[in-house]
């Protein structure tokens, strides 16, 4: 794999900000609550991993970043667009030009009778069509291949590829629009061990070479390991920040602080504590208001 050189201007990214954001799910007379206030700030270029359990709300937050959900109430600003304003005409441009998308199966990315490289050519028609001159030229197909490690499969069909080179190829797809943001769900989840460790190095040489905002959702804990930045989404809310190694805690809108699962198995709900200011912060120490 090798970066990028001269052929396109690497991207500057999207920042994003997400405001109070709120999503709900209208199944058989019933609403259920997927996002319930959701506060979140990705700078220009970051590579982010969203984590947590099933249902709590990544991939609701990931398809509302992709213009193919909108909110029910709050705001997610992609660059200077309001994502859940957008006509329907704005958002089928954003999704050709200004944002990639990277689908759990890889399969459903790609053009199963084309090959590898008509794949890549395929999805950056957009980008090459459009007339807007405020984005950067996507990289050439075959730069892009390079990038990813899988050059010398150009012309082989992607049914005779192995799972890990079509996540591959998946990649290259997504980034062939020349958007500057990719989104990628569960990279890795139908890959072996070996085939991982191919994935989440052509995912970082991809980033190091385009330079696009990547959010990616994962249950992965090798690829959460492998980026600077995860953030953590529990019953529809950011409940903690992982920072080159160190875990955080993520104080709410309204005050609410999710505790990790370990600490909450010692502490169920209704649990009292008392909250005691010092100098340096804040001490929580369990209460028992009968016993004082």
């Amino acid at each position: 794999m090798r970066a990028i050189t001269g052929g396109a201007e690497r991207r500057a990214g999207l920042s994003i900000d997400c405001s109070n954001v709120v999503h709900l799910y209208h199944l058989e007379g019933t609403e259920v609550i997927a996002l319930r206030g959701v506060d979140l700030s990705i700078d220009a270029g970051e590579i982010v991993a969203l984590l947590g359990p099933s249902g709590a709300g990544k991939s609701t937050l990931l398809r509302m970043l992709a213009g193919l959900l909108r909110p029910s109430a709050g705001q997610v600003r992609v660059g200077d667009r309001d994502v859940g304003r957008m006509t329907a005409a704005e958002l089928r441009s954003y999704r050709a030009t200004e944002v990639g998308i990277v689908l759990q199966d890889p399969r459903a990315n790609l053009l199963p009778y084309a090959t590898v490289r008509q794949n890549v050519v395929f999805a950056g028609r957009g980008a090459r069509s459009s007339r807007r001159t405020d984005l950067p030229a996507p990289p050439p197909p075959d730069e892009l291949l390079s990038v990813l490690g899988i050059d010398s499969l150009g012309n082989r069909k992607i049914g005779s590829l192995s799972g890990g080179e079509q996540q591959r190829v998946a990649l290259a797809v997504g980034a062939a629009g020349g958007g500057n943001l990719l989104l990628i769900d569960e990279p890795t989840s139908q890959l072996d061990h070996q085939q991982r460790g191919e994935v989440i190095e052509a995912i970082h040489a991809l980033h190091a070479g385009v330079g696009a905002t990547m959010v990616m959702v994962t249950h992965d804990p090798a690829v959460a390991a492998s980026v600077p930045r995860t953030v953590t989404i529990r019953d529809g809310r950011v409940g903690a920040e992982g920072r080159r190694g160190g875990q955080y805690a993520v104080v709410g809108r309204d005050g609410t602080l999710q505790l990790p699962p370990d600490v909450l198995a010692r502490f169920p709900p209704q649990t009292l504590f008392r909250l005691s200011e010092r100098p340096d912060g804040i001490e929580l120490k369990r209460a028992d208001p009968e016993g004082e």
